[in-house]
């Protein structure tokens, strides 16, 4: 009895960690299709027919050019995600490209659905990523940072804020992988300050520990 609740248990640990990122595909592909329209949600993409599959569905083209990045940020993300390229869906991985004006920033964000891995092609890179809330409330949150060049690579686990900061006089490019088909993007400052309809200035006030004209004006930068 005990050795079969044991089996049990080892196995419901086994399917919750499978889970845990983009369920492995069932069978060589399944070419998502635009269902914009469709009635019938499930979760990832619906499958093309595999007869009407082509090429062109496992194909993007572009990653060579460089993002615009005349924005408040100076940064530009270019995805390839299952949105961009059909063929990715169920496959659990995609692909970004991005480009840093001179002292452009990649803000703090997080990706709820994926690990990403970042290469440097061009510049140089001040990068970090802050850990989970700790255990011992008498403990912070941890910073790791790295300045990376080109050729050096860093990696931030699933779920974690991260930033990236082109520290140069130049350009920057870096390429990036994410352990999912659609990795999404939280970026903090314009959830929480940009949100529709707006968060509370009650609750942002309490929760910042500022005078509610600074949250007004934060939200006003939104």
């Amino acid at each position: 009895m005990a050795i079969g609740f044991l089996l049990f248990t080892i196995l419901a640990l086994a399917s919750s960690l499978a889970y845990a990122s983009d369920p492995s595909p069932l069978q060589d592909f399944c070419v998502a299709v635009n269902d914009s329209k469709a009635t019938v949600f499930v979760n990832g993409k619906i499958c093309k027919d595999p007869k009407m599959v082509t090429a062109d569905d496992f194909f993007f083209s572009g990653l060579n050019k460089a993002g615009n990045t005349s924005n408040p940020v100076g940064s530009k993300v270019t995805p390839v995600n299952v949105n961009q390229l059909a063929g990715l869906n169920t496959l659990g991985i995609s692909l970004v490209r991005i480009d840093y004006a001179p002292y452009g920033l990649n803000p703090p964000h997080t990706h709820p659905r994926a690990t990403e891995i970042l290469v440097v092609v061009q510049g140089t890179l001040y990068v970090g990523f802050v850990t989970s809330n700790p255990a011992n409330t008498n403990m912070k949150n941890k910073l790791f940072t790295k300045t990376l060049y080109p050729g050096d690579v860093f990696v931030f686990a699933e779920g974690l804020i991260h930033f990236q900061f082109n520290v140069g006089k130049t350009k920057a490019v870096a390429f990036a992988g994410l352990s999912s088909q659609n990795p999404g993007v939280i970026t903090i400052a314009n959830a929480v300050f940009g949100s529709n309809p707006p968060i509370s200035s009650d609750v942002l006030t309490k929760a910042f520990q500022v005078d509610k004209n600074v949250i007004k004006y934060l939200q006003g930068q939104f």
